[in-house]
């Protein structure tokens, strides 16, 4: 019969901007003495939001929890398009904004509905040839990538303060929001970029039931155990249907 130990399940942490995922992961790997732990799904660094971290035997469950359809809020700002399509990177374009009504914003973010095929940015962990395409982007070289099927389920825009829309998504895993907010931009003739991004909803988990990263670098060894969702309830949950 598989025993399991204390430790062996998955945290939800709600990540703030700064820190990249592995981030979160070592410190909390350092901070209780783990042997293994992992993240299911990264969040770049100044995306904040809900990151599962799986321990012990947890990480076996990691690509079907990191497979499962996801939630975000957030803000892009018009008019200004930089290279990495988010906050981060250097701006590249800038041209002024028409006005625009928040159902001019839906009309156009509606035609991204559905399964559509997306290109990652440059400035992404994808690997061409074993090498991510963030390193090569550094160095001023950009090459080819491969297209890939996604689908979004919801993209709609609750308030529109120019220059700046604020919107929620629900999509499938591997999409990239910041080029979904380059190429509504570019639908609109002048430019975007992703200005914040939060998760707050990954398959069945929620970024409520989430403790802030740096309250739980507080708790004791005792309060975190309380707070590991335990293997057997997380298999459970990673089986359970997330439509």
């Amino acid at each position: 019969m598989r025993t399991f130990d204390p430790f062996d399940g998955a945290v939800l942490i709600d990540k703030p901007a700064g820190p990249t995922s592995h981030d979160v992961v070592d410190a909390i790997r350092r901070a209780f003495r783990l042997e293994k732990a992992g993240h299911c799904g990264t969040l770049d660094p100044n995306a904040t939001g809900l990151l599962i971290i799986v321990l012990g035997k947890g990480t076996k469950l990691s690509e079907k929890l990191m497979s499962d359809d996801k939630v975000y809020e957030g803000t892009i700002k018009f008019g200004e398009t930089t290279d990495s399509y988010d906050a981060d990177g250097e701006l590249v374009a800038s041209l002024p904004v028409l006005p625009m009504t928040v159902d001019e914003l839906n009309a156009a973010a509606a035609t991204f509905q559905g399964d559509i095929m997306q290109m990652p940015p440059m400035v992404s962990a994808v690997k061409v040839k074993g090498v991510p395409l963030y390193k090569m982007a550094r160095k001023g070289i950009e090459v080819e990538r491969k297209s890939r099927l996604i689908h979004i389920y919801h993209f709609q825009f609750s308030k529109y303060e120019e220059p700046f829309g604020f919107f929620r998504i629900a999509c499938t895993k591997g999409t990239y929001v910041r080029a979904l907010a380059h190429e509504l931009g570019q639908k609109l003739g002048c430019g975007a970029h992703l200005a914040t991004l939060r998760r707050v909803v990954s398959g069945k988990f929620d970024v409520e039931d989430a403790l802030p990263f740096e309250d739980v670098l507080k708790l004791t060894s005792g309060d975190f155990q309380q707070r590991v969702i335990p293997f057997l309830k997380l298999a459970a949950q990673a089986s359970l249907p997330t439509g």
